[in-house]
């Protein structure tokens, strides 16, 4: 692959990334539709089906060729070349970034770090239990290393359509006050595969991004039901609840066991981990998640939050929030938070 000068702006650090973008730098409504681009430092190029060699960004997934869009980037940096009239390349920041992907199906992994989990034992421990906390969380330890030997993931299913590029502001809907964020990473899965092995899983990653899982947390049980468990369609799966992107970054510029994830809310870090503290790793979790249905071409599968989310610092989302998600080398998303009016209330 090419070795593009990185975008240090963006938070990019890959050679090149894949985007959808619209034209205008987002300050108005442009009504433009989305087209997909190639990135490469700070800037973009338009790609049509015959750049990609296929009809259509998942029909490209399916078989990535990513040099080919490697040698796109190589031929807009050569002598003379990115710029002048008839060059395809144009300043990323003339351009509106939106969801990298659009995929058919979004599974998602709960309860996957280590360190979150222990911590969640640990408060929520029974007043009954006397033990000094550095008991409970030691053997709170022991039954998550046993869970990551033994056990299996946990997953439940996103809406396709809760996903949105952080160019949409995420409306708090005012059937409640208790919205919340959760930075993950997230696989975009490249090649079909069905029960996959552990060891065959990482030839179906095309590439990874960023999503952050909103959640609603008076919605995830329900008091009507409370034998039945969570209800994580209602508590998630809102419009623009799964803010994603900006960049779809190729697995061959990733190493995703040790990623750096932070999420800071108006400028105060929330979260902050290291994804090596998975319980499942990516290819634990693929093989795990495609035991029930085949894992399409540009589908999300997202591999959990670590500790830090609103619930733990008693601080959920509010009007004129603004969140900004990073993991290490995928870039930074700028998610704005608005209140819903009373008059479009759910």
């Amino acid at each position: 692959m090419t070795s593009t000068t990185p975008a240090p702006g963006t938070g990019l650090t890959a050679p090149f990334a894949v985007a959808r973008f619209r034209d205008g730098d987002g300050d108005g409504d442009d009504g433009g539709t989305a087209r997909l681009g190639l990135v490469a430092g700070e800037r973009i190029r338009a790609l049509d089906e015959a750049d990609l060699g296929a009809p259509d960004l998942n029909a490209f997934l399916a078989a990535p060729d990513w040099d080919r869009l490697g040698r796109l980037v190589d031929e807009g940096t050569g002598t003379g070349a990115g710029s002048g009239t008839d060059s395809p390349w144009r300043p990323l920041a003339e351009v509106t970034l939106t969801a990298p992907v659009q995929p058919r199906q979004v599974v998602q992994a709960g309860a996957n770090y280590r360190t979150h989990v222990i911590d969640l034992v640990v408060a929520h421990a029974p007043t009954s239990d006397t033990r000094p906390e550095v008991e409970i969380r030691e053997d709170a330890a022991r039954m998550m290393d046993e869970r990551a030997a033994t056990g299996e993931p946990y997953f439940f299913i996103g809406l396709p359509a809760a996903v949105v590029g952080d160019d949409v502001p995420l409306v708090l809907p005012s059937y409640s006050e208790q919205h919340d964020w959760e930075l993950e990473l997230a696989v975009v899965i490249g090649r079909e595969g069905f029960r996959i092995t552990p060891e065959e899983a990482m030839d179906h990653v095309a590439g990874y991004t960023i999503c952050n899982d909103i959640t609603t947390r008076d919605r995830v049980f329900r008091e009507d039901s409370k034998g039945i468990g969570a209800d994580w369609y209602r508590s998630k799966n809102a419009p623009g609840f799964l803010p994603t992107g900006p960049f779809l970054v190729p697995a061959g510029f990733v190493e995703p066991h040790n990623l750096a994830i932070t999420l800071d809310l108006n400028g105060e870090r929330m979260q902050d981990a290291v994804t090596s503290d998975l319980l499942f790793d990516v290819p634990a979790l693929i093989s795990a998640a495609s035991l029930n249905m085949p894992l399409l071409p540009g589908d999300l599968l997202l591999t959990g939050s670590p500790a830090g989310n609103g619930a733990h610092w008693g601080r959920l989302l509010r009007d004129g929030d603004v969140m900004e998600g990073s993991v290490q080398g995928l870039g930074t998303q700028r998610v704005r938070c608005i209140a819903e009016s009373a008059g479009e209330s759910r």
